[in-house]
Order: C-alpha cells, then structure tokens, then sequence
C-alpha cells in the first residue's frame, strides 16, 4: 500500500468519524430521575436542566444516569 493510498484511508475514516459525530449531536436522551429532569445529546452535550429545587447529590446522580444513557446511544452507532 503506497503512502496516497494510507492518506486516502485515513481521509476515509476521518470523514466517517465526523458523520457519526453529526448524526450524534441530533440525537437527545431524556432522563428523569430523584425529581431532575435532564436533556442531553448522544454527543454528551446537556441541552436541557430541570434541577426542581433538588438536592446537589439528586441532581449528579441523574447527570450521571443521562451520560450513561448517551453513552449507549454513541455505542449502538459505532
């Protein structure tokens, strides 16, 4: 494999990444979790926080279960 052919793959793969990288910042996962309701991208992006007065701790721990939902989203795309 000559040296333009390892450039065109890598050119190749590149613009793959960034397809799936575009497709991911259209999808949202909700989660809604100890009264915190969250909106985030597949891309791990927060659009949207609804904390309703919760606690510090309520509010990580649905931070947390959203990025782990997204996470499975950028997983089922790879």
């Amino acid at each position: 494999m000559g040296m333009f052919d390892q450039i065109k793959d890598i050119k190749k793969m590149r613009d793959q990444a960034m397809e799936i990288q575009r497709e991911l910042q259209k999808e949202e996962v909700e989660v809604s979790k100890n009264g915190v309701e969250i909106t985030i991208t597949g891309d791990q992006k927060i659009k949207e926080l609804n904390s309703n007065d919760r606690s510090d701790s309520d509010i990580k721990e649905a931070v947390n279960e959203a990025i782990k939902k997204s996470q499975e989203v950028a997983a089922k795309k790879l």
